[in-house]
């Protein structure tokens, strides 16, 4: 029995991944809009007060006084002009930019979280009404969101950077060829640790979205049922579902704006990285950007959630049906 909830978790989680893996692409790309790792030209452009007056000093002095001021930032951008800019840029076939790195994290992941999340929920119901008490299930979800996360980090961190491998310039970019490539040359060229970069945003960010997403779609469902609002079908799955994905949305943008450009940060010898860790991420993320930044990609965040938790569970109901007698 608890086997077939890890079967049944990963067969609706793949399906849902890939319906909305263009979707995701997009929230990622959104993301790291505004993110810069050049020094501020304007700093420095005074003398100090005891340099020497020398004729090389007095012409470098003069020319930082007359530098150009930094280019202003560049226009933040909708979901839709972004969609829009990679089809034109890198063509269609870029919306599905690590779809096979998308295949492997949800095999992992989602396997391990939702089965997990099945096999608490069978043990930690209540037998007579075989519902679960809410602390319960985010309980649950906080645990199998953790343990899953930890499973698939590599698979994440391997999809982060091929979908955002388009928005760097054509000499920066890694040209992975699949999440087997990708995951091949991060442990030849940065070592085993590169594969589990982030990741304690990784299962911060997971056991968020899986207590909020499965606990509330369980709660708002039980709770739909319990009152008579609906009948056990279909529109009470797309409810229920679409609810849970918009408080999951809330719940884990932040996390998953820190999440992102962490993974994505590009480490090279003897130079320092751009971010020491998620807080300073965060930190300079916010000192850089204002406080809303880590809502960052928010827009396509719940246009991906949203979808995304549909499917997933009623892809989940459908194939809990056929694999009943099983």
């Amino acid at each position: 029995m608890g086997l077939k909830g890890f079967v049944e978790g990963g067969i609706a989680s793949i399906v849902a991944g890939c319906s909305t893996h263009p979707l995701d692409l997009i929230k990622v790309r959104m993301q790291l809009q505004g993110e810069t790792h050049v020094p501020n030209p304007a700093i420095q452009t005074l003398r100090p007060a005891f340099a020497f007056n020398t004729p090389s000093a007095a012409a470098a002095a003069q020319a930082a006084l007359h530098a150009p001021p930094p280019p202003p930032p560049a226009p933040r951008v909708g979901p839709i002009s972004v969609g829009i800019r990679i089809v034109q840029t890198e063509g269609v076939a870029a919306l599905y930019s690590g779809v096979s790195a998308t295949v492997l994290r949800q095999t992992l992941y989602s396997t391990t979280r939702m089965g997990l999340y099945d096999v608490m929920k069978q043990r930690w119901s209540d037998p007579n009404s075989g519902n679960m008490p809410l602390v319960r299930k985010i309980a649950a979800g906080l645990i199998a969101g953790g343990i899953g996360a930890a499973v698939g980090n590599p698979a994440d961190v391997a999809m982060v950077r091929m979908q955002a491998d388009g928005r760097l310039p054509p000499a920066q970019r890694r040209n992975y060829k699949s999440v087997v490539d990708a995951i091949t040359r991060m442990l030849k060229q940065e070592g085993i640790t590169s594969l589990w970069r982030g990741s304690s945003l990784t299962v911060n960010r997971a056991m968020i979205v899986t207590a909020s997403q499965l606990a509330s779609y369980d709660q708002i469902k039980e709770s739909i049922l319990g009152h008579g609002l609906m009948r056990d079908g279909l529109g009470t799955h797309v409810t229920a579902s679409f609810a849970a994905g918009f408080v999951a949305s809330v719940a884990s943008n932040p996390v998953d704006v820190i999440k992102t450009r962490v993974m994505n940060m590009k480490v090279e010898a003897g130079v320092a990285p751009p971010y020491s860790g998620a807080l300073d991420c965060a930190l300079k993320t916010v000192r850089a950007e204002g406080p809303m930044a880590l809502y960052k990609g928010f827009i396509p965040t719940i246009s991906r959630q949203g979808p995304f938790t549909v499917v997933l569970f009623v892809t989940l109901e459908q194939v809990r049906k056929i694999l009943k007698d099983f």
